[in-house]
């Protein structure tokens, strides 16, 4: 293993979408230890890797039962001693959302949060997440303190973290009780937002409307998708950045690089 390993979180907003964009020759071009993709929208057997396989990736699916929806993986140039499918509740196991894969000390967690934006049935199943979520993290660190999960949270932290903050205050993904959930998790559940350890005061968004034609070229974004370290190894944390300029999907890749 090399001093450092660099890691991509990225909501694709369906894989094969992304690979008729161009999605392999850019993970080609940027050499990177780990990726971890969201929103598949795919079983493993619909889509042709061999690209990444012949880069020497090793790669982990857990789709959802119903074809075309959610789906995580994760593509890694590291043999992980360890993978597990899913989060342990089945309601959520269902919708392919949490996958991790073990190396060494480190545990990467590849998460795709449930959104609220389709009405108030999913949006008192995002809250039943991030319990679920808040629980088997808790228990998960007792055996795996040195954590990274990533993903789209479906979230915006702060005000600094949305373009528009004063007309979305009741909009999913924004609402009150998510952010304070969020703050809860940056604090007192001891993670940390690495884009923000290293760009304290920074705006940049990760994704943007496709109801608008023009609020990805006009920059009018939430920040939503988040690399968050555990304490015990954000001193690690070498570089964390937003790549703007990847555009096979609404959302852009979350880059992280981290001392081993």
């Amino acid at each position: 293993m090399s001093n450092s390993l660099s890691f991509i979180s990225y909501n694709i907003n369906g894989i094969r979408a992304g690979i008729r964009k161009g999605l392999l020759d850019w993970i080609q071009t940027g050499d990177f230890d780990i990726i971890g993709i969201q929103e598949t929208k795919a079983q493993k057997e619909q889509v042709d890797i061999q690209a990444l396989k012949d880069l020497g990736y090793h790669d982990y699916w857990f789709s959802a039962e119903k074809k075309g929806y959610s789906g995580v993986c994760i593509f890694s140039k590291l043999k992980p001693e360890k993978v597990v499918y899913g989060m342990g509740v089945e309601k959520f196991d269902k919708e392919g959302r949490v996958i991790r894969a073990d190396f060494g000390d480190l545990t990467l967690l590849n998460c795709y949060f449930p959104s609220g934006t389709s009405g108030e049935i999913r949006q008192t199943a995002k809250y039943e997440f991030l319990a679920a979520m808040e629980d088997f993290i808790a228990k998960l660190k007792k055996e795996r303190p040195n954590l990274i999960v990533q993903g789209d949270y479906n979230i915006a932290h702060t005000e600094n973290d949305i373009h528009n903050p004063k007309t979305n205050k009741k909009t999913s993904g924004f609402l009150p009780q998510e952010r304070e959930w969020l703050s809860k998790w940056f604090g007192e559940l001891d993670f940390v937002d690495s884009f923000r350890y290293q760009h304290p005061e920074q705006t940049k968004y990760s994704w943007w409307t496709m109801r608008s034609k023009t609020a990805r070229a006009n920059n009018k974004g939430w920040r939503i998708d988040y690399q968050a370290v555990s304490n015990p190894i954000k001193s690690q944390i070498l570089e964390a950045d937003l790549i703007n300029t990847a555009v096979h999907s609404d959302h852009c890749p979350c880059y992280l690089k981290i001392s081993v």
